[in-house]
């Protein structure tokens, strides 16, 4: 735990931040996470280790089955050291810089002695990635990000059926006004704690967004992803359009496809239908710009199908032709037939059509919301960890040393530093906090031999055995996510210097 500052009678100083709350008995600081009890500065929250249990086919709480919990690391059987590993949630901070990280923790697995040095990270230089599923227009790119009436992010390029948003950062915690720093903390700290937060795209649609839920756009909840952009969603189809219709126009903001002008549709000998569409043709098949961008069909404008249309050509086309325009997601569809004079009149769309439609829904991934968070680890956290930074960094870049958050793995960026992105959604329940400089509190876990942490030049007269930490400090157990790979089972790939 970090120490406090005795200031006054009754009073401590926490110095766990910059702001240096002063703190009377029975009372806690500004962010909640540091309280003075008997006039000793503690961390409010317990230290979260998780625990690996593989019997009765799957993870377990040792705990549970026992309602007189003494509080201890475990109840009942012992478990074996092998089967915890601490997590940096509620285990306190290194600020200022020349403390060692608040647990620096020694377990042997598989005969190999390890250390897991555990800290929360106070990051100002963060920020949060939203993945968004959705071909749905939610604003232009660039364009500001609002939460209570306060820009906290903007709109960057959308990727391959997800819209996607940036949120945070330093410029919105320290550059604006006070206001503006501490709405996108807030709004940080309910992204990356699960929680539904309501934005406004400046130029475009009204936000909730909640990691792993469905998003709600200008109030209707999204279903589905889309398969593909219509030039992908001819390939993928058109083998079981062939017979059924004589041409297929799959409607897109990015890439319309025409079928039988499409490379699929000329592989399957398909007759020329002669219907254009509007918009600048890249390729055969392939169109760009067919209408502005929109909440509609494919995330264009269009609510009415037979628009995208630009001309049917009277030498090509033919009565009787059978003509299908459906949407990326088969969630907009409509068959027409042309009459004597090739006017496209609406009718009944044939059960086997109507079958490949609903191929293309099938084939949709439900519409969620994906959450990274993403910080850079310098300064005093990794002067938490050693007493030469420089090392740390490249025992990451050497793959010595495996970073977690929360326990969950996380991708660190090449270059420099120790820049990573971790999926909230893999990380125990509330694991972020904050401090009001402002800046976001995350968990972060270095794991390595215990050898190359001697080599590190690690804060060795700091280590304790992972036995002792559940009778030295309050502790609660968490399951360990199933689908995160164990921290102390990756061998490195490479076993290079840190000199």
């Amino acid at each position: 735990m970090a120490d406090g500052e005795q200031a006054d009678p009754g009073i401590v100083v926490c110095d766990a931040c910059p702001v240096l709350c002063r703190i009377r008995a029975g009372r806690t600081g500004a962010c909640d996470r540091y309280g003075n009890v008997g006039g000793v500065l503690r961390r409010t929250d317990s230290l979260v280790v998780a625990q690996k249990v593989r019997d009765r086919g799957g993870d377990m709480v040792a705990f549970l089955a026992n309602p007189e919990w003494d509080g201890g690391i475990v109840s009942g059987p012992p478990v074996p050291a092998e089967a915890l590993f601490p997590t940096g949630i509620g285990s306190g901070t290194t600020y200022p810089d020349y403390k060692p990280a608040p647990f620096i923790v020694a377990s042997q697995h598989h005969g190999v002695d390890m250390v897991t040095v555990v800290t929360e990270g106070i990051f100002s230089y963060c920020g949060v990635k939203l993945k968004i599923d959705t071909d749905r227009f939610i604003g232009p790119e660039q364009a500001a990000v609002r939460c209570q009436d306060e820009q906290v992010g903007h709109v960057t390029t959308a990727e391959y059926g997800s819209q996607m948003l940036a949120v945070g950062g330093v410029r919105h915690l320290t550059g604006g006004g006070k206001k503006e720093g501490r709405v996108a903390c807030q709004t940080m700290l309910k992204l990356c704690n699960r929680e539904p937060v309501e934005l406004a795209v400046e130029g475009g649609a009204r936000l909730t967004v909640q990691a792993g839920k469905a998003p709600i756009i200008n109030g209707v909840e999204e279903e589905r992803m889309r398969v593909g952009c219509g030039s992908a969603t001819i390939g993928i189809f058109a083998r079981q359009w062939a017979g059924h219709v004589d041409e297929v126009v799959v409607v897109d903001d990015h890439i319309t496809g025409v079928l039988t002008e499409h490379q699929a549709g000329r592989f399957l000998g398909l007759r020329p239908a002669g219907i254009r569409v509007r918009g600048r043709r890249s390729t055969p098949g392939r169109y760009f710009q067919v209408a502005e961008p929109g909440t509609g069909w494919g995330g264009t404008n269009i609510s009415e199908p037979l628009s995208v249309i630009e001309s049917i050509d009277a030498r090509t086309a033919w009565p009787g032709l059978r003509l299908l325009l459906v949407s990326t997601t088969g969630e907009d569809a409509a068959y027409f037939i042309l009459d004597d004079k090739l006017r496209p009149q609406a009718a009944r769309m044939p059960p086997a059509v109507r079958a490949v439609v609903e191929r293309i829904g099938e084939n949709c991934e439900p519409a969620l919301v994906s959450v990274l968070f993403m910080a850079g680890a310098g300064g005093s956290l990794r002067a938490g960890v050693t007493e030469n930074p420089v090392r740390l960094t490249r025992s990451v870049k050497a793959a010595l040393t495996r970073v977690t958050s929360g326990g969950a793995p996380v991708y660190v960026w090449p270059g420099g530093g120790i820049t990573y992105m971790v999926d909230v959604t893999r990380m125990p329940e509330n694991a972020f906090g904050y401090v009001p400089t402002p800046a976001i509190v995350a968990p972060i876990e270095f794991t390595l031999r215990l050898d190359d942490y001697r080599v590190l030049g690690g804060h060795i007269k700091s280590i304790r055995r992972i036995e002792e930490v559940g009778r030295a400090d309050r502790v609660r157990i968490t399951a360990w996510h199933a689908a995160n790979p164990w921290p102390f089972d990756a061998e490195p790939p490479l076993r290079r210097g840190l000199s």
